[in-house]
């Protein structure tokens, strides 16, 4: 039997960097993953912040098997190691990308292909 469930998560806070440096669930899971494959599913892999505390978070949950697949990745840009990044759709360089869902200040989401935005 196959689920499909949503999560949502936002940081707060912020560290010496600018960046965040808390993590909080807006939305939690509505079905248990006890004894289940579980497989997240994720637009971006950067710093592997994100990820990495969804994680810990689900493990604590029992799951019999936990993988993630991202659509983008840059995993020089990791923070954190050991993420179970099974999938990758595409390695890309760090740059800024808008369409086919990504957007800037919510403008150029509904592109209707990956486009690099450029200064």
């Amino acid at each position: 039997m196959h689920h499909v469930d949503f999560v949502e998560l936002a940081g707060y806070g912020s560290d010496q960097t600018g960046g965040s440096s808390a993590i909080k669930f807006l939305k939690d899971l509505d079905a248990p993953i006890e004894g289940r494959d579980v497989l997240i599913v994720e637009d971006v892999v950067d710093t592997g912040l994100t990820l990495h505390y969804l994680c810990r978070t689900f493990k604590l949950r029992a799951p019999r098997s936990l993988a993630a697949v991202t659509f983008l990745d840059r995993p020089y840009r990791r923070l954190v190691e050991d993420l179970p990044v099974r999938y990758v759709g595409f390695t890309v360089p760090d740059e800024f990308f808008v369409g086919y869902g990504f957007d800037l200040d919510e403008r150029y989401r509904n592109l209707p292909d990956l486009h690099l935005l450029r200064g």
